[in-house]
């Protein structure tokens, strides 16, 4: 696998490295935008879900919108959806929800089995999309509510991030972002902790082949 996690909600400064990194693929895009289904203001959620895609599009790609919740309970059949890409594109928003919609559907499984195997795809993604790779979203909780329940009261928040990356993401660290100030809060709770993390300014990009 291959792994492009940007900070802002723009693709990041690593534009060309992005197309280099999928050049052999079929440019398919399962774009991912389950972190915002918390969100009420659904004209202002679409406006920018539209942009993401557009900045995606700009550059040769072919996205299609992928729901999780269309597949929760029913983790074969998304696992046979995502066959049909070689690109993964988590978008931000909150990352305790993003990690129920995960679990729910099995996403973050399949997620799993595809870092072991080496398969051949592209996880890019930014911000709650970056975060959740991590060993851990403690820290996160500073800047993302983590009681937010849009799937039903029942369900648990989850503390623990996929493990993928041996690190927790703090995006948007000194950055002219409206979260900045709390991430700030996130970092020196990651560093009086001993959480091992990578802080990023908007703009740069983790880029791991």
């Amino acid at each position: 696998m291959k792994y492009y996690l940007s900070s802002s909600y723009k693709i990041g400064t690593e534009e060309v490295k992005l197309k280099e990194m999928t050049a052999n693929g079929n440019k398919h895009v399962a774009f991912i935008h389950n972190a915002l289904d918390y969100v009420t203001d659904l004209e202002r959620r679409n406006k920018s879900v539209a942009m993401n895609i557009s900045d995606l599009e700009k550059l040769g790609f072919n996205v299609d919108v992928l729901d999780l919740k269309l597949y929760f309970n029913n983790s074969k059949a998304l696992k046979d959806k995502l066959e049909h890409y070689d690109v993964i594109w988590v978008r931000g928003g909150n990352t305790f929800v993003l990690a129920q919609a995960m679990k729910l559907s099995g996403f973050d499984e399949i997620i799993k089995e595809y870092h072991r195997d080496s398969k051949s795809i592209v996880y890019g993604g930014y911000s709650a999309g970056v975060c959740i790779l991590g060993p851990t979203l403690r820290g996160i909780h500073l800047v993302d509510d983590p009681d937010l329940k849009p799937y039903g009261e029942q369900y648990q928040t989850i503390w623990e991030g996929l493990n993928i990356l041996n690190y927790a993401i703090a995006p948007h660290y000194k950055s002219d972002h409206k979260e900045s100030e709390d991430m700030d809060k996130a970092v020196e709770y990651m560093i009086n902790n001993k959480i091992l993390f990578k802080a990023l300014r908007d703009g740069e990009v983790i880029i791991i082949e």
